[in-house]
């Protein structure tokens, strides 16, 4: 028998998280409801929660900045919920890792069928890569170790990338000079078939650019096809991470 989805409400609105706990518990989830961040903190420690609904708009840390936090350390499921209109916020929630993004008021039906779209896509998530992280990987003088995660700049600097950020630069460096679409992307990146927001993908090749010191306007190592995806375009090498590197046949 599956068990049953728990379900993290963080809002400082005492009636509106009453009504959402109601509603859900109505679809047959477990419910656990937060005022703030330290409530949230303390929930997390106490239950295992499948997924959160955050609120943006709270005073002290906002729905942005715990988001924020949660995506550093996890990749649970998030789904944002604000009075926030302006498309610029919605993309901000997109690029601190929210997994969607409902705006007030909305329908109740609506939220239930992102939750469980949301939470079928989580369960079939690949867990692990083996074949593409015992690998070192080399391009243009930087140097990823897919198994430690470690991405070294041709200085030598180490650059930190979010789960996301090395999701999506591991796929690439294991098809480099392929055309790949968005929806393939977001299937290796998310374990979904495809984004929420059409923008999701490309906002994450974005921050990616800029980690690896790609022009935005004339990037020569991701390359926008237009009409198909994206392509990485520099010679990548591949080795064991005890072996000598040998060129992948391209």
């Amino acid at each position: 028998m599956d068990r049953i989805p728990r379900i993290l409400i963080v809002d400082d609105d005492v009636e509106i998280r009453r009504l959402t706990k109601t509603l859900l518990q109505d679809y047959g989830f477990l419910v656990t409801v937060a005022g703030n961040g330290r409530e949230m903190a303390a929930a997390l420690n106490e239950w295992h929660v499948d997924l959160i609904v955050l609120d943006v708009l709270m005073p002290g840390q906002d729905g942005f900045a715990l988001c924020r936090e949660l995506r550093h350390r996890s990749e649970m499921p998030i789904i944002l919920l604000t009075a926030l209109r302006e498309e610029s916020d919605r993309i901000v929630g997109l690029e601190l890792g929210a997994d969607d993004y409902l705006v007030k008021p909305f329908n109740p039906r609506e939220l239930v069928a992102r939750i469980r779209t949301i939470l079928r896509r989580a369960r079939a998530r690949p867990i692990e890569r083996p074949q593409e992280t015992r690998f070192v990987y080399g391009f243009a003088g930087w140097q990823l170790d897919a198994g430690a995660r470690d991405l070294q700049s041709p200085d030598g600097t180490l650059v930190t990338l979010s789960a996301r950020e090395f999701s999506l630069l591991l796929a690439f460096l294991s098809h480099p000079r392929c055309a790949l679409s968005r929806d393939r992307l977001a299937d290796t990146v998310r374990g979904q078939d495809c984004s929420p927001f059409d923008r999701s993908i490309d906002i994450l090749v974005s921050r990616l650019r800029r980690k690896l010191e790609d022009s935005r306007k004339e990037p020569t190592l991701i390359k926008t096809i237009r009409g198909e995806g994206y392509q990485f375009c520099a010679e990548v090498t591949r080795r064991p991470a005890d072996a000598a590197a040998d060129t992948l046949a391209l």
